[in-house]
């Protein structure tokens, strides 16, 4: 989606009222490992896969899919979109990658092997972020919906309105599916949202303030996006657009305020 070239970290009443006070746990962070991360990459997707991430960049004339090594941040792969596209989510689905874009109503379908294109479809409205949850694709456009597609016809079968102790949470950005909740970026912040994907009630809060240090800031960076989770070994990653390094992180609950 848009960019901003200085990192923000707005209020909680950007996206919702402050959550401790309405009940709703705050969940801090404790860096497990920091990994290379490519700076010129403007991370619009992520996911990780069989020891691999998929990263999908975005900026029109710089927007691609990608298969990088986790470990040394490494480029194993790339595909580019032409300069027409500005990318954004991705997700697999079987055998196949999926990208959606930002204005262009343009959704690209991959081999994620080889990453040869196989179709192009289209969708209304803006696209940001991508996941899914074994049997549904799920999309977020920027507004408080979530969207729901069949992942076969790649057809919407419905929408969730995402609330924060019932105000409605705009700006999300990339998505993650991680133990039966959604995991979504809230753009302009170094907050996390925990969606409930039945009710689209926000059951918690992760706060990366300060994930980024200012010795990783030399150069010109932008917001916190990005997020990809290990289902087998539970490891939770994420990193930023034209961020130098992508964290493995755990989480640790905040003691609520006095």
């Amino acid at each position: 989606m848009r960019i901003l070239v200085v990192v923000a970290v707005l209020s909680a009443a950007a996206c919702g009222p402050v959550s401790q006070a309405s009940g709703i746990p705050e969940y801090g962070y404790q860096v497990v490992h920091a990994y290379p991360h490519d700076p010129d990459a403007f991370t619009q997707g992520l996911f990780y896969l069989n020891g691999f991430l998929y990263e999908g960049t975005g900026l029109n004339g710089r927007s691609s899919i990608r298969k990088v090594r986790l470990e040394t941040g490494e480029v194993l792969d790339k595909r580019d979109l032409p300069e027409q596209y500005f990318g954004e989510g991705i997700i697999n689905w079987k055998d196949r990658l999926l990208e959606i874009t930002w204005q262009t109503q343009a959704g690209f379908v991959y081999n994620l092997a080889s990453f040869d294109l196989k179709r192009q479809f289209t969708y209304p409205g803006e696209g940001w972020g991508l996941t899914q949850d074994g049997n549904r694709i799920i999309m977020s456009d920027g507004t408080a919906d979530l969207r729901f597609w069949n992942p076969e016809t790649l057809q919407e079968t419905g929408r969730l309105r995402v609330t924060d102790d019932g105000r409605p949470v705009t700006e999300i950005n990339e998505l993650e599916w991680v133990n039966g909740e959604i995991y979504a970026n809230i753009w302009q912040t170094d907050r996390i949202a925990r969606i409930d994907p039945a009710s689209g009630k926000v059951v918690g809060w992760i706060d990366l303030t300060g994930i980024l240090g200012p010795e990783d800031r030399l150069r010109q960076v932008d917001v916190l996006n990005g997020i990809a989770f290990d289902a087998q070994s539970g490891r939770l990653f994420v990193t930023g657009k034209l961020w130098p390094k992508l964290f493995e992180i755990r989480l640790v609950k905040k003691a609520p305020s006095p």
